[in-house]
């Protein structure tokens, strides 16, 4: 990467955007209501919380785990494929995609959503991948979700490559919101990322989604050492200037290379740092919830109205462990208690097994019940000694 390549002040590219429950011999934990999030530089633990036994749980309710929280927020990964092949993510080859008959069908998301949701209290829906464009049906999967669902806040993270020729129709089938992945505003950089030369893309989409309407919609950005780490202002000020909201990632042991090193993570407090360079920030009076973004208002300087938000999701040096309220299915129907876990249970196979609603709900009770305390593991810690990154890379997992 030469010197020009590397600076900060290269101009970004301006887009033209015209009930209680009681688990058998354990003591009855709310059904609602999880910790309250770990404050920054905690351990991220439940703190004080012993956990109960792995088996017994709950035979009704929502998910439930040892540790007293409850899942609502739900993550499906509708495919593997992704096509960009970012270098925090996948090899530059790709990743061995799962053969077709192993994906779950439209029909078959549809119904697992509708257990989520009407027997096990989702209160949202994400829909990941790899990349959800890639699937050709993806607006039949939104019309059947949102035909079960009327009132279910839907939302889709995407690399947004050919979003603009889909938007309106994502919009018409009933998709709410999108969280866009874009890690730079400089081409040279971007394809350095992706190994693709698709900003162009990615910007049109952004465009389509704002002309669809589909809103509120945040931009993801991972910040690695020596490649991006310089775009953290212009970054944000592209981002409030448009109506997004930025939102900074640390980078993640969940890259198919297996390169990951705590060395080149950019932590939280250097992201919040650079930002104040040139901004004001203050707390988001709305608080953090659940949210795995600790939000910000953003003011230009020597302004008192608010030009925007920002996020920054530190789950490496500041883990937010404790509040954690998602529960995980991958494109082939597996629930993945946690980002990080080593186990994985099939709904889909009992689904195709002949199993009801019910037995798939227990199932996914079960699996839940067991998530460990933090990073896959009832220790906590991604730069722990023992920490083993998982078997599945992200686009195999869906963030």
């Amino acid at each position: 990467m030469d010197a020009e390549h590397a600076s900060a002040t290269r101009r970004p590219v301006v887009v033209p955007l015209g009930a209680t429950v009681t688990a058998s011999g354990a003591t009855a934990l709310p059904a609602t209501g999880a910790p309250a999030p770990a404050r920054p530089g905690s351990t991220g633990g439940t703190s004080g919380a012993t956990a109960l036994p792995a088996s017994g749980a709950p035979r009704e309710g929502g998910l439930l785990d040892r540790f007293g929280r409850t899942a609502t927020d739900l993550r499906v990964s509708v495919v593997d494929k992704c096509n960009l092949r970012c270098t925090y993510c996948m090899p530059a080859d790709g990743m061995p995609w799962l053969p077709q008959s192993q994906l779950m069908s439209t029909d078959e998301i549809r119904r697992i959503v509708r257990v989520a949701v009407q027997s096990l209290g989702a209160e949202e829906l994400r829909l990941t991948g790899g990349e959800p464009l890639v699937r050709k049906d993806l607006e039949f999967i939104i019309a059947g979700i949102r035909a079960d669902n009327p009132d279910l806040p839907i939302s889709m993270t995407t690399n947004a490559v050919g979003l603009d020729r889909r938007a309106q129709a994502l919009k018409d089938a009933g998709l709410t919101r999108l969280n866009v992945s874009l890690d730079t505003l400089h081409p040279e950089t971007f394809a350095e990322l992706t190994r693709r030369p698709h900003l162009d893309k990615v910007l049109a989409g952004l465009q389509a989604a704002r002309a669809a309407g589909l809103g509120p919609i945040k931009i993801n950005a991972v910040l690695l050492r020596g490649i991006n780490d310089t775009e953290v202002v212009p970054l944000v000020d592209w981002a409030v200037s448009n109506g997004f909201e930025m939102r900074f990632i640390e980078d993640m042991p969940l890259d198919g290379d297996r390169s990951w090193s705590a060395t080149n993570v950019i932590p939280a407090r250097d992201i919040r740092a650079a930002i104040e360079e040139a901004f004001d920030l203050a707390p988001d009076p709305r608080g953090r919830g659940a949210a795995p973004a600790e939000r910000w208002e953003v003011r230009r300087r020597g302004e008192t109205a608010v030009a925007g938000h920002v996020g920054i999701i530190s789950s490496v040096t500041e883990p937010f462990c404790a509040a954690c309220t998602r529960t995980r299915v991958t494109a082939d129907g597996k629930v993945r208690s946690c980002l990080f876990s080593h186990e994985e249970t099939d709904l889909l196979a009992a689904l195709r097994d002949g199993s009801d609603d019910e037995g798939i709900a227990q199932i996914w009770r079960e699996a839940m019940w067991a998530k460990p305390r933090a990073h896959g593991s009832d220790r906590v810690g991604l730069e722990r000694a023992d920490f083993v990154q998982p078997a599945r890379t992200m686009s195999a997992i869906g963030g």
